[in-house]
């Protein structure tokens, strides 16, 4: 069978004040004719579905339109999550009537999935609180699919126990999971995990999360989970949360991010965004692969200390959102301000960078110098910036400065 991993789609959400929903329309529907062209079986949506727990309007339509086209009008089944910026009673809201399309939406870890057959011929064979059994009409054998959304604290310990500490937490998920798997996973059907959490492998740095990402901090504190927690059963494991492609281990069972299908914050710069599809069958190893999509405007950091150059830059790129770090000896002036903005639609920011004239390293202050008085520092400071010593005059309007500022 053919699987499309999705995740972190953030609709409504907004590059400072411009809207990306465009932009989220168009790749969406890159990815239902990704689909389409792949004659895929099963969707997974790994959370994040929106940008906020209060979605505008325009978000939802978007998203109700996109899920009955990749559905395919209900022969296609898709399994969405939440994530930690989703609500999960939003989420779940639509679920009664959107099963009838074969979409299950699942946001709280004690929901459980009603069993019958939909009118696409799917079925839904055995479920409890974090997993779901399908059986789809094309296939002889079962999909078994643990799902792992997205908790706060406070759900987590209400669902799992008062656990608190780090070690004692990873556990206890890691003996659900693996209950779960003990029970429903054998090798007679297709075994996946859909989850919307940090895992990295144990002993390694994690991954840095995107700046446009709210950190996700778990009971006890805990940032990460590890892939050993997921069970040895487990085909692929399709999470979301990070907002580029990665796959975090592939030693026995696959943990991959997916990625985002827009970037949405500079740290994803130059970044190529994609969706994972999957080719799996019972009892055996998954294979796998990134597609990358091309909808969407890039973002990208550029630097540059010449205007002409600038310029030239950002005609020869005009599709694109930008931050553009621009060196000057002081700042920058109103007309090469104005000339920049007005050359390209998608400037984000415009940071001036202070150029040092004589190339010698930025002023730092040490732990040693936070014992010497003001005047000591400012001279250290003058000297750093302009390879000397400040003249008398320049110290007496420094000293009157700050004789203004003393408390009286």
């Amino acid at each position: 069978m053919k699987i499309l991993h999705t995740a972190d789609w953030h609709l409504g959400k907004r590059l400072q004040e411009y809207s990306r929903l465009e932009e989220q329309r168009l790749v969406l529907d890159e990815i239902c004719q990704i689909a389409d062209r792949e004659s895929v079986d099963l969707i997974v949506l790994a959370g994040d579905i929106f940008d906020s727990f209060n979605p505008a309007h325009e978000a939802v339509e978007l998203l109700y339109k996109t899920l009955r086209k990749l559905s395919d009008y209900g022969k296609r089944p898709i399994i969405a999550i939440s994530g930690n910026h989703d609500s999960t009673q939003f989420v779940e809201a639509p679920d009664p009537l959107a099963r009838e399309l074969g979409i299950i939406f699942y946001s709280r870890f004690d929901s459980v999935i009603p069993l019958g057959k939909l009118d696409s011929g799917v079925e839904i064979t055995r479920s409890e609180s974090g997993f779901v059994e399908l059986k789809l009409p094309q296939h002889e054998f079962p999909t078994r699919i643990l799902l792992a959304p997205y908790a706060n604290e406070v759900s987590l310990r209400i669902h799992l126990g008062e656990e608190d500490r780090e070690g004692e937490f990873r556990s206890v998920l890691s003996n659900k999971w693996q209950e779960l798997a003990d029970k429903y996973c054998d090798d007679l059907g297709v075994n996946l995990f859909v989850g919307h959490f940090f895992f990295t492998r144990e002993g390694e740095q994690p991954e840095v999360e995107p700046e446009s990402e709210r950190p996700i901090l778990h009971v006890g504190g805990t940032q990460a989970l590890f892939t050993k927690n997921i069970p040895s059963q487990i085909q692929y494991a399709a999470l979301g949360h990070l907002h580029r492609y990665h796959a975090v281990s592939h030693d026995t069972v696959p943990v991959v991010y997916s990625s985002s299908p827009l970037a949405y914050s500079f740290s994803e710069a130059d970044q190529e965004k994609k969706v994972v599809l999957i080719e799996a069958q019972p009892g055996k190893p998954v294979a796998y692969k990134p597609i990358g999509l091309k909808q969407g405007r890039p973002l990208y950091r550029v630097k540059f200390d010449q205007l002409d150059k600038t310029l030239q830059w950002l005609e020869e790129n005009p599709n694109c959102f930008v931050e553009i770090t621009y060196e000057t000896e002081q700042s920058i002036d109103a007309s090469t301000r104005k000339a920049i903005m007005k050359a390209h639609d998608g400037i984000v920011n415009l940071i001036p960078q202070l150029k040092n004239p004589l190339g010698q390293e930025s002023f730092q202050l040490h732990v040693d110098d936070l014992s010497k008085d003001v005047e000591s520092l400012f001279r250290m400071f003058y000297q750093s910036e302009k390879g000397q010593e400040p003249n008398p005059e320049i110290l007496s309007l420094f000293k009157e400065i700050i004789s203004q500022n003393d408390p009286v």
